[in-house]
């Protein structure tokens, strides 16, 4: 029997709506697949990018500036551990942590174990008004010596509500609050003698790693130093100064 050419074309075509189908099942499905796979990229990224800001990961880095009398440490200067924080008065996570390091603090310093070295990191992108905070902490620590600087910088975390939130007619209202000066203090802070010391933090901060705040680093008597990015939990922090002060 001939086959005519319009039969073919009918027979063509009804194959054709057949196969349409899983092929456009075939062809969904690699576009769902591909539309996953992206979809997993950005979130891997946005979760590296929160880990960045407060993360929890622990590594290991060697440029900072080697800790001195010019800096300001709470505890014991001899303490086998000593956390360095670059820290941003401004910063929700260094508001946080500051609280860990005060426990930490109270756990470990008193035995003279772990000392707490605070340097300035301010993020002026998101926090313009942290930098001169923080010249308002050296000027506390000129007024009132590590005893002030301490109180002081206590007094900031705890009132500010982060987040460039703070009034700079807050400052010497907390410096008064701690028994300084407060003409001398105001003097102080408006001359900005401090800015060059803040700024030298900073980029001490940058060189050592520093990508987001708070960024610390423990630093062993032997010269092993142990990056602690982010605002660890206490639990966190407590488990790596355990292993470090048994090591």
């Amino acid at each position: 029997m001939k086959t005519t050419n319009s039969e073919i074309k009918i027979f063509y075509t009804l194959m054709m709506e057949k196969l349409s189908v899983p092929i456009a099942i075939v062809v969904a499905g690699g576009l769902i697949a591909g539309s996953l796979y992206y979809s997993n990229i950005k979130s891997a990224e946005k979760l590296a990018n929160i880990k960045t800001t407060q993360g929890t990961l622990a590594g290991t880095t060697t440029e900072m500036r080697p800790i001195s009398a010019e800096d300001h440490i709470l505890g014991n200067p001899n303490a086998p551990l000593k956390i360095v924080e670059y820290s941003d008065t401004e910063c929700p996570y260094c508001k946080q942590f500051h609280i860990t390091l005060k426990r930490v603090m109270d756990e470990y310093g008193k035995s003279g174990k772990v000392a707490w070295v605070y340097r300035h990191f301010p993020i002026d992108q998101l926090h313009p008004k942290a930098r001169k905070e923080a010249e308002a902490l050296e000027c506390a620590s000129e007024l009132g010596g590590v005893t002030k600087f301490w109180e002081y910088t206590d007094l900031v975390y705890s009132t500010t509500n982060s987040n460039n939130t703070l009034d700079p007619a807050e400052l010497p209202k907390i410096a008064n609050k701690i028994g300084l000066n407060v003409t001398a203090f105001n003097t102080c802070l408006s001359s900005g003698k401090y800015a060059a010391k803040v700024e030298a933090d900073y980029q001490d901060a940058v060189k050592a790693g520093g990508r987001g705040t708070p960024n610390s680093i423990i630093v062993s008597t032997d010269g092993t130093k142990t990056t602690v990015q982010g605002a660890q939990s206490y639990e966190a922090l407590k488990s790596t100064i355990d292993a470090l002060l048994a090591s």
